[in-house]
């Protein structure tokens, strides 16, 4: 069945693109949340959307407020805001949830688990970034945006700088997860590059020690940069959601 590309009303007026796809037979969906200022069109929801195809998984991908397809500013928008649209998503799909985050997207992730409860079976995290507001800006940094309300700093994959406003760096500092436990017990699954140059492999293993589920694996991949989107790691999230999947 085709992907058609749909519009959900949000509060303020700005519309939420997704894309939805139900799973044949009562199977579980894949929920996919994008990294920061990414959006569902990226080649690992692509990839991921493939393989649900295959194997008859339902697939939902959307764009957060301010990013991709959906409407409104991103400088507009914070965590707080986009792990709302997350749970808006997640109400349009059909029984069990796979939820895969993406960097910022592995953060919400988790607040999503905790949130939903039963409705989520399983976690993926790639190069998952909770609390990044906490350790991902220096001292300058957070000097600057409380001088001047915002920050630019360069986007390691070139184009326009990347940009944070001071709204957002509070938003994420309210929702700081690795202080405490993490609750969630089903299977989760955290992929990490051993060459991430964006989240250090320390954030994984912190994550790893805060959930409070027993099934937990971190695979570290040799050579993986933060994105982990080479062929063979698109591989390597396909089998694992398999797996995933089969025991949901």
């Amino acid at each position: 069945m085709a992907m058609t590309l749909q519009f959900l009303a949000r509060p303020g007026g700005h519309s939420l693109a997704i894309r939805h796809r139900p799973a044949t037979g009562g199977g579980p969906t894949i929920l996919f949340l994008p990294g920061y200022a990414s959006d569902m069109m990226g080649s690992k929801a692509l990839a991921l959307d493939a393989l649900a195809a295959r194997e008859g998984l339902g697939m939902l991908r959307f764009d957060y407020r301010g990013t991709g397809e959906s409407q409104g500013r991103f400088a507009d928008f914070t965590l707080e805001d986009w792990l709302d649209d997350a749970l808006a998503a997640a109400a349009l799909a059909d029984g069990p949830l796979l939820v895969v985050g993406s960097s910022m997207g592995g953060w919400l992730m988790l607040h999503l688990a905790e949130r939903l409860d039963d409705r989520v079976r399983a976690l993926v995290g790639i190069a998952a970034a909770p609390d990044f507001t906490d350790w991902g800006y220096t001292a300058d940094d957070k000097a600057e945006l409380a001088e001047a309300g915002e920050l630019r700093r360069d986007n390691p994959y070139g184009g326009e700088a990347e940009l944070t406003t001071l709204a957002l760096w509070q938003s994420g500092e309210r929702v700081r997860l690795l202080e405490r436990p993490v609750r969630f017990e089903g299977p989760v699954r955290l992929l990490h590059g051993d060459r991430d140059a964006e989240v250090p492999v320390e954030i994984a293993l912190r994550l790893r020690d805060a959930l409070t589920s027993a099934d937990v694996q971190l695979t570290i991949v040799k050579g993986g940069t933060h994105r982990l989107s080479a062929p063979h790691e698109l591989a390597l999230l396909e089998r694992t959601l398999l797996t995933l999947a089969a025991g949901a």
